[in-house]
């Protein structure tokens, strides 16, 4: 497999400020022929929160600093929580604070023959295999007493590779859970995958960093690319969609610099570039906890009730 574009940077040889910080960037600096995209990709299944307001204002700021372009794209593939009025509150409460972005917004879940067609890609590679598996059945195989104690990735407990060994089907099935056969994808790829960090990962990772397909095999695993009920992942979808939206520019919390590097398998796989990442920390409540809908975090829109202005808003992300 040629690994030369693999990992490749969407934009080689941009200046970047000594401190790494595209904030303090000057336009002029950059070359002519960049165009720099961001995006920021909610779920409409809850109201916006502080720390979506902080990425989604980072991330417009990234792209206007530059000259480039801010986008927007609803992350609305799990049909069983999202709701319409979350997206139109979404839209709402963004305007509000001052963002503006081109339409129409992309919608994942009018995307979903494009997801079908990159699994069918990754299938012909042979890296991907059908899984029955329940999460019952992966808890208890996890914790086995010969297996140790369960190890821990992005997605959870590390798939044991149960279904891996059962005989692969010679047409890739529908509607059934899909997973990558990670082993089988970094024979494929090469040694290592890379891509740039120009923000910081949770210890403080910046710049190249590498991960060893001894790491992606052992630590990350054999991660599910299609679910049962809606044919596809965040991992897969998010891909896709940040190559079909040409963004550069990936900006997004620090709790998700772990998946990044799957994100690069799958990129490296389908001949995709690989964007700049910018992971950035996470706003938390007075009690250091990070905000979450499923906590009911205090919503943008609650704060505007009260009387707070979008300038408000930016200072109490330190923004400000």
């Amino acid at each position: 497999m040629d690994r030369s574009w693999c990992g490749a940077s969407v934009v080689q040889g941009i200046w970047r400020s000594p401190a790494g910080n595209w904030l303090e960037v000057q336009r002029l600096r950059y070359r002519k022929s960049v165009t720099i995209r961001t995006r920021f990709a909610p779920s409409p299944t809850g109201p916006l929160h502080l720390g979506h307001a902080y990425s989604a204002l980072f991330a417009a700021d990234l792209a206007r600093e530059a000259g480039g372009t801010f986008l927007l794209r609803s992350e609305d593939i799990d049909q069983s929580r999202a709701r319409p009025e979350w997206e139109a509150q979404m839209y709402n409460d963004l305007t509000w604070l001052g963002l503006t972005w081109p339409e129409p917004v992309m919608r994942q879940s009018e995307r979903l023959q494009a997801y079908r067609e990159a699994l069918a890609q990754l299938w012909a590679l042979g890296v991907l295999y059908p899984c029955t598996c329940t999460r019952r059945d992966i808890k208890e195989a996890a914790a086995a007493p010969q297996e140790g104690a369960p190890l821990i990735g992005p997605d959870g407990v590390i798939y044991p590779g149960t279904c891996r060994m059962k005989p692969r089907p010679p047409d890739m099935p529908k509607d059934e859970v899909l997973r990558l056969d990670m082993a089988q994808a970094m024979q494929r790829i090469g040694p290592d995958v890379a891509f740039h960090e120009d923000g910081l990962g949770p210890d403080g990772e910046h710049g190249r960093i590498v991960v060893t397909a001894d790491h992606l095999t052992h630590r990350v695993g054999d991660v599910v690319l299609a679910r049962r009920d809606m044919g596809t992942s965040y991992h897969l979808s998010v891909v896709v969609d940040d190559a079909a939206q040409g963004i550069t520019h990936v900006v997004r919390g620090a709790d998700l610099f772990e998946a990044t590097a799957i994100h690069v398998v799958l990129q490296c796989l389908l001949g995709l570039p690989t964007p700049v990442y910018h992971h950035h920390r996470l706003i938390r409540d007075d009690d250091g906890k990070r905000l979450a809908k499923r906590d009911d975090a205090r919503a943008i829109a609650l704060y505007r009730r009260e009387g707070a202005t979008p300038r408000d808003i930016r200072r109490m992300v330190g923004l400000i």
